[in-house]
């Protein structure tokens, strides 16, 4: 799923609007604006501004990629890691390190 997607459900869910609602007052049919909630197709720069405009956002605020699950993630691996003993948490070091070092090297 795209931030855009993501987020387009978030801000409608929080405003209490209906994907045929957001369509509607956006002036786009409910098919071409549930392709975007799906992530299949991406508005253009015209329309998008109109949806943030009808879900009372920004563009930058819809395009921006979720980082609250990045952030629960990190702190559960904390406080998972503060449980560990100083070896062990060694261990788990050496292990990342190595698997950044495979990604890089990958290219991914």
């Amino acid at each position: 799923m795209t931030p855009l997607a993501t987020n387009l459900r978030k801000r409608a869910d929080a405003l209490k609007l209906s994907n045929a609602e957001v369509a509607r007052r956006a002036g786009l049919t409910e098919r071409t604006y549930g392709n975007y909630v799906l992530g299949r197709t991406e508005p253009n720069l015209s329309t998008l501004l109109n949806i943030a405009k009808v879900l009372q956002s920004s563009v930058d605020e819809l395009l921006r990629p979720n980082t609250e699950h990045v952030a629960s993630t990190a702190d559960r691996l904390l406080a998972a890691a503060a449980l560990l003993s100083a070896d062990d948490q060694a261990i788990i070091l050496v292990q990342t390190e190595a698997l950044l070092s495979l990604r890089r090297g990958s290219g991914r």
